[in-house]
């Protein structure tokens, strides 16, 4: 059959992201990449917040993202569309898995599991999404891109470091997995309708309710009085830089590469981490974490590199 011949599929009718590759691509890794740092860089703020009621704090974070989110999507003209019955569906999956859940589990595996644990959890998603990711958009899983999962993968690892655990620990890290893998691989199907705001706006409220009850239930209103000024910027940071910035740029990294290329990046967020206590005063890197950023490294050119050349 002819290119002339060959019909077009319009692109309103395509439900998932289709990924881009060559120059324009460059802007879906810078994304990816801001993000991720957004993200490896907010660890020592998150601590602040260790002693402060968890669920109100979480309330307030995402509720402060959701209005940030709105404000700036009016004033730079992108709309923010009503999901449909189907839709909610996918943003309400998104939310309470990738985002109330997610949370939860963290702070709970915390008290089971060395922090090293749960972060390696996190950086086994790539490989998932290198698995799923493509399947989502209609394509199969290239060995290449799982194989730069792994590489990347093995990186995260030896930058975090391994820890200790016991039996719940490991639990919290399965959730904890499963969830991290659900805040993007849930995201797809809505994500070309809504684009990366409307996606970031629906999210956010949504767990922002569920926080806020679970808050009034658990903690009790006068638990707000706990909240500390510290806590306050603490919460005005992370709802600012790790959720309404955070995720918008995500999102629009997962939608120009694809769930494969776009997992890769989630590489960074420990080496911006370990990075970020080093600024803090905190000591140099020991040599293992220096060859897991050579390892990260060399995974992310092996799966990015047709990212930069022309499609």
């Amino acid at each position: 059959m002819t290119a002339a011949s060959t019909p077009v599929r319009p692109a309103s009718t395509i439900p998932y992201p289709v990924p881009i590759r060559g120059p324009r691509s460059m802007f879906g890794v810078a994304s990816g990449a801001g993000a991720m740092v957004c993200v490896g860089g907010s660890v020592a703020v998150s601590g602040v917040l260790a002693s402060a009621p968890f669920y109100l704090a979480e309330g307030f974070r995402y509720a402060i993202a959701c209005m940030l989110l709105l404000v700036l999507a009016r004033v730079s003209g992108r709309p923010v569309l009503l999901p449909s019955k189907t839709e909610w569906l996918w943003l309400g999956s998104v939310a309470l898995t990738g985002l109330v859940i997610f949370n939860i589990a963290l702070v709970q595996g915390a008290r089971h599991a060395e922090p090293a644990v749960l972060g390696v959890a996190v950086a086994c998603v790539p490989a998932v999404l290198a698995l799923i990711g493509p399947l989502i958009e209609g394509s199969r899983p290239r060995a290449r891109a799982v194989a730069a999962a792994l590489v990347v993968t093995a990186g995260a690892g030896l930058v975090q470091g391994l820890g200790r655990a016991d039996a719940a620990g490991i639990g919290y890290a399965v959730v904890v997995f499963g969830c991290e893998a659900g805040f993007t691989l849930l995201a797809m199907p809505v994500l070309r309708r809504h684009g990366p705001w409307g996606v970031a706006v629906h999210t956010t409220w949504l767990a922002a309710g569920v926080f806020t009850i679970l808050g009034l239930v658990r903690e009790g209103p006068p638990a707000m009085a706990d909240l500390s000024a510290k806590d306050w910027l603490a919460i005005g940071f992370l709802a600012l830089m790790v959720t309404a910035i955070a995720f918008v740029l995500w999102w629009t990294s997962v939608g120009r590469l694809g769930a494969a290329r776009a997992g890769l990046l989630t590489g960074i967020a420990p080496v911006a981490a370990a990075i970020t206590g080093v600024l803090l005063g905190g000591p140099a890197p020991k040599p293992l974490v220096w060859v897991g950023i050579a390892v990260l490294g060399l995974g992310l050119s092996l799966g990015l590199r047709e990212s930069f050349q022309a499609g």
